[in-house]
């Protein structure tokens, strides 16, 4: 269902507003490279605890999927974050239209 005219003009003034606040970009999530980089190294590291546990001891090898399960569960929410950092980028026009970045919309005014 298309938005009226007056809906369209009053989204268009929140999103003027919106670009000439200074620290409205500064309020979004920040994702440290650091990190998820550490994350996917304690991910690797707990691998290798796993398989080389399981030639010493099934405790060893358990508490390695621990690990692996603990970095995975933790990069996950990493990735979320990621991902409406960069949602967050979007103009207002894109989320209501539903197009990705670089989709053209079929829509014909």
């Amino acid at each position: 269902m298309p938005l009226s005219e007056d809906e369209q003009r009053i989204l268009r003034q929140i999103e003027e507003e919106l670009e000439q606040d200074p620290t409205f970009a500064q309020r979004g999530y920040r994702v440290s490279r650091r990190r998820s980089f550490l994350l996917i190294a304690g991910l690797v590291v707990g691998l290798a605890v796993t398989i080389g546990g399981l030639a010493v001891s099934f405790v060893v090898a358990f508490v390695g999927f621990v690990i692996v399960l603990a970095m995975a569960v933790m990069l996950e929410s990493e990735m979320r974050l990621i991902g409406r950092e960069r949602l967050g980028q979007l103009p207002i026009s894109a989320w209501l239209s539903g197009n990705r970045p670089g989709e053209q919309s079929d829509v014909r005014d």
